[in-house]
């Protein structure tokens, strides 16, 4: 083609891999090209040791993104092409710029990026991810805006149209390979132009460099944010609610039925089946609308015994009868005060975020106090202005607790990754197991069951 080549190559503290860069860039078949330094503020020998080779330019970019750092370096650039290179990929062979260049024999191409292979030390992590991303076939792109500017080549012309986005922490490559799409050119990967790249392109699982590559994609693509993809009203959802000792009454009505009717007036609760150790309870709960297919064994009903078991044992029964839910709501009748639209929302939440588990809470401003070794120490985090203050959030699991199944086999209601409902209305939190707490009840559930 015989045109000139710009390789613009990023630094930051790259003096262990510039030197292998630069020996392999100046090593390459094709000899027309030019290569500019722009250096994001480098405090080791990176600019020394690049400054060893033939470098057409050294820049610096101080406030670095990654964007604002490449049109920096080709607004300097005499190309008709554009490399861009990070400083610490070094061009597997000789032919590395030739194999780039030659994909642009077909005019609708607007950048073309090479395979990136990891060394025999790189993290396993970013070993794992470039093995499987970077592949050994040719593609050509027309919808995929995949692109990667560790190693790619682009057309100047275009680069003038539509230059990098300076404004974003990340993926400024693939933000223009989609306005490219848009434009209708097509973006090609070519496997023969590789680069050894140590760290990888997810930098071995960087959590928040992860999370601002996610907010930009989503940006771009926003229909993606809200892919659930689950049909809530397909799955298998039951209640479970375990009651033990005798029938208690909340007004002259039996305080189940209270959390019955409102397991029952959910849209998405398929069954609501009560665990009880009493008979009677049992009869009454199948009356009022539930499922008592099994008594629970006494022992359960100890005070030392956790919920966790008793779910355990009620969930292992439930299954015995060929029934296998796909969620479990948690609920305990000594909570009656639940607005009509609860349960139906925690599960929303539950799925729409792909909880694990999804508790109800309710915010705490006060202080936090826990006694270890006889001794009370406070746990928040100080007498400071609430609008400073970390959220502190109690928990009511009662009220309604979201979880799956395979957890409670386990003997656990809380998977690992875990959301909250928090309660506003202070009727809710209310919980009614004392006398004073049904003298409390009956003055609140007439005007409470009437909204």
């Amino acid at each position: 083609m015989g045109s000139l080549i710009s390789i613009v190559v990023r630094t930051k503290n790259e003096e262990r891999w510039i030197t292998q860069c630069l020996n392999a860039v100046f090593s390459q078949d094709y000899k027309d090209y030019e290569v500019i330094i722009v250096d994001n503020e480098s405090n080791d020998s990176t600019i020394k040791k690049a400054s060893q080779f033939n470098i057409q330019k050294i820049l610096t970019c101080k406030d670095y993104l990654p964007g604002r750092a490449l049109n920096i370096g080709i607004r300097e650039a005499k190309g008709n092409y554009i490399v861009c290179l990070s400083g610490h990929c070094i061009p597997v062979n000789d032919r590395w710029l030739s194999n780039l260049l030659r994909n642009f024999n077909e005019s609708d191409v607007a950048g073309v990026y090479g395979r990136q292979e990891p060394l025999a030390f790189t993290p396993d992590s970013d070993k794992r991810d470039l093995s499987i991303i970077f592949g050994l076939d040719r593609r050509v792109q027309k919808r995929d805006g995949f692109f990667h500017n560790a190693n790619s080549m682009i057309r100047r012309d275009l680069w003038e149209k539509v230059p990098f986005d300076e404004m974003v922490t990340n993926i400024e490559d693939r933000i223009w390979a989609e306005k490219m799409l848009q434009k209708g050119y097509k973006i090609v990967y070519e496997p023969e132009a590789s680069v050894y790249h140590y760290h990888g392109i997810h930098h071995a699982g960087d959590k928040t460099r992860c999370a601002n590559v996610v907010k930009i994609l989503e940006f771009l693509k926003p229909e993606t944010k809200n892919n659930i993809h689950v049909k809530i009203e397909n799955l298998n959802i039951i209640a479970i609610i375990p009651v033990k000792g005798k029938i208690n009454y909340l007004k002259n009505k039996p305080l189940i039925s209270y959390t019955i009717e409102q397991a029952l007036a959910s849209v998405y609760i398929k069954q609501v089946i009560v665990s009880t150790d009493n008979v009677e309870l049992a009869k009454l709960s199948e009356t009022l609308g539930a499922k008592a297919p099994f008594l629970r064994d006494a022992s359960l009903s100890e005070d030392f015994v956790d919920i966790e078991k008793v779910l355990q044992h009620s969930l292992n029964k439930i299954e015995e009868l060929k029934f296998f839910p796909d969620l479990v709501i948690y609920l305990e009748e000594t909570f009656p005060f639940r607005p009509k639209q609860l349960i139906d929302d925690v599960i929303e939440q539950a799925v729409r975020n792909g909880f694990d588990s999804v508790l109800t809470v309710k915010k705490e401003y006060g202080s936090i106090w826990q006694e270890k070794n006889g001794q009370i120490e406070r746990i928040d985090k100080g007498n400071i202005p609430r609008k400073y203050k970390e959220s502190c959030f109690i928990g009511i699991k009662g009220i309604c607790c979201v979880t799956h199944p395979e957890f409670l086999r386990e003997g656990s209601l809380f998977g690992e990754r875990i959301g909250i409902y928090e309660i506003y209305n202070p009727y809710s939190s209310i919980e009614v197991r004392e006398e004073a707490d049904f003298r409390l009840a009956e003055r609140l559930i007439d005007s409470w069951t009437e909204n």
